[in-house]
């Protein structure tokens, strides 16, 4: 799954510098899931407090699943959408992402979270083929 680049935005990167308001933008519209789903744990984290807001509901289908996938998989779309929310995000098995505060209180817990064993612990049969 590729982001829907505008022209104008292409021209930017090809220039050299690129408005990463605009990168952002791209990302909020080439990946609509994907957005909703960091938005809606973003706003979760904000109301609730705690250490941190996760999903643990599977995407309604593949299409979504692919959103997630190349949100969180690519450096630039990670590390832009964090810079956007002012959050750290993590990610585990084919849904469940998570949102924590940039820093602070929450860093064992992330910590915890992004491990191992926190990995193994999240694991199920019917993951597999996530």
């Amino acid at each position: 799954m590729s982001l829907d680049v505008s022209p104008a935005l292409l021209e930017q990167a090809e220039r050299g510098e690129v408005d990463e308001a605009e990168f952002v933008d791209c990302v909020r519209k080439s990946l609509p899931y994907a957005w909703e789903m960091i938005s809606s744990l973003v706003d979760r984290l904000q109301v609730d407090g705690g250490e941190f807001a996760d999903n643990q509901v599977p995407p309604p289908d593949e299409q979504a699943r692919g959103q997630l996938l190349r949100a969180l998989a690519s450096d630039a779309i990670r590390g832009a959408l964090q810079r956007h929310f002012g959050v750290r995000l993590a990610f585990q098995n084919c849904h469940r992402v998570a949102v924590f505060p940039p820093a602070g209180a929450s860093d064992e817990r992330l910590t915890r979270f992004t491990s191992v064993r926190g990995q193994i612990l999240n694991q199920s049969p019917q993951l597999r083929d996530c």
